[in-house]
């Protein structure tokens, strides 16, 4: 009995450490968060019926775009700053946009092309052409397909996986969708996530998986384009699942010291619908709302997934495409003015240090890291009065996020005061102010949790 409770107290001990154990980005992770703002495009029958939600029932012929061209939706969000597109390959009315051979409501059914057409071939081609990354969006929700809602179902949509993850090259994300339905037989279907995923982890090794609760990457709890204020890339998600409602909070912010790191990308539609509907067209956000919210998305330690759709040509419309040209031009407006700062005029904690370069050498693999310190003053001397009215703060990720709170100061020749404050940082946070005239500037790294790790300051 001795042994055994000392055999049973080693692997309690174990446990213990595991579930203290920091959670750390992997690599497929650290490569996403490399990224920032990427589209989305909802496209299928409903681009054609005016719905949100298609039924499931409506005709594969209803699918028919006049003048479908896929470089021209690539073009406009390169010419916009964006890296990437994910595609609405399944929706919840089950029509694939590929030629799939285990549904019978797909391109191949529909007049387009006379059934030989391929939506995926065309835009993953033109990505590579124009060197855009690939994503896709299946939805397990199936509206139409007769083994919905039975044991048959969950192979179905991992041979559905098995096509789109083989023969359209790499893709960058996959996006799996909670609403779970009725379909046909008026039946739900309890998905097989861990099939899912898994089967993507083999097929796509680089990708990372999205859904509501990760593995790689969550939601941010809400369809508005903002992460909240505190935004923590961990999170505590035992016993959640895809779907699960009440969690839009915790999703929003993380949690300090959660055990899964799964960083928030924020969803977003540039029209108030996700398909394209005509009576929209002048219902664009403006190039100031977008801004407001990539601030509040990948300023707040998060990735901006825009939804664009395109119309029933095929194409892009042309208020969608002003609008993010217009975004861009607001975005270089900022983050296009990036002071040049002199490493040799940075204090850290009171004291010139050669590991000044690393916050101002635009590289985000050096960083200054103080070890075992919860608190961090780095001071930047102008030299002259500089206008200011932003800063980007990053922490470097593969040693985790530890940062908890922070203020920014300025003194204008006579006086500090504070101009902002904030409290997480992680991938990115970017601040902005009214313009002001100041010739130094303070960062206070307030309390943090373990070792603070700064890759890089911009200040604009």
């Amino acid at each position: 009995m001795k042994k055994l409770s000392i055999i049973a107290l080693i692997v309690l001990t174990s446990q213990i450490s595991i579930s203290q154990k920091e959670a750390l980005p992997s690599q497929r992770q650290l490569n996403w968060e490399k990224l920032s703002y990427y589209a989305f495009t909802h496209f299928g029958p409903n681009t054609f019926t005016d719905l949100e939600w298609g039924h499931g029932t409506e005709t594969e012929d209803i699918f028919n775009p006049t003048a479908l061209d896929c470089e021209q939706w690539v073009k406009t969000f390169k010419q916009a700053g964006i890296e990437g597109v994910i595609i609405t390959a399944k929706h919840h009315d089950g029509f694939c946009l590929w030629p799939s051979k285990y549904s019978k409501h797909t391109v191949r059914e529909s007049k387009w092309k006379n059934g030989k057409g391929d939506v995926l071939r065309e835009l993953s081609n033109a990505c590579k052409k124009y060197g855009l990354k690939f994503g896709l969006y299946l939805s397990p929700w199936d509206r139409n397909h007769p083994d919905y809602g039975t044991e048959k179902y969950n192979q179905v949509f991992v041979n559905m996986l098995n096509e789109v993850l083989t023969n359209y090259g790499p893709i960058f994300e996959v996006w799996f969708d909670g609403a779970n339905g009725e379909g046909p037989n008026g039946k739900k279907q309890v998905y097989d996530f861990e099939l899912f995923n898994s089967t993507v982890r083999k097929l796509q090794p680089n990708s990372v998986i999205f859904s509501d609760v990760g593995p790689d990457i969550r939601w941010v709890g809400n369809e508005r384009g903002f992460a909240g204020e505190t935004n923590w890339s961990t999170i505590n998600n035992q016993g959640w699942y895809a779907g699960k409602a009440g969690i839009e909070k915790q999703l929003n912010e993380g949690h300090e010291n959660g055990f899964a790191y799964q960083p928030t990308e924020i969803d977003v539609s540039i029209r108030p619908g996700w398909f394209f509907h005509e009576k929209e067209n002048e219902k664009v956000k403006s190039a100031d709302e977008l801004m407001s919210i990539y601030l509040k998305s990948v300023g707040r330690n998060g990735n901006l997934l825009l939804n664009i759709p395109p119309d029933m040509r095929g194409r892009i419309h042309k208020n969608d495409s002003l609008a993010l040209l217009n975004f861009k031009e607001k975005r270089e407006e900022l983050l296009g003015k990036k002071l040049k700062i002199n490493p040799e005029k940075i204090g850290i904690n009171g004291k010139k240090s050669s590991l000044s370069k690393a916050l101002v050498d635009g590289n985000n693999s050096t960083f200054l890291s103080m070890n075992q310190e919860k608190e961090l003053t780095i001071e930047m001397d102008f030299g002259k009065n500089t206008s200011t009215k932003g800063i980007q703060l990053r922490e470097y990720l593969p040693k985790g996020q530890h940062i908890k709170s922070f203020e920014i100061e300025g003194f204008n020749g006579e006086n500090w005061t504070v101009i902002t404050k904030g409290t997480t940082i992680g991938n990115r946070r970017i601040l902005t102010w009214n313009p002001l005239s100041i010739n130094k500037l303070r960062i206070k790294i307030l309390d943090a949790f373990d070792t603070i790790n700064l890759s890089g300051i911009e200040v604009y």
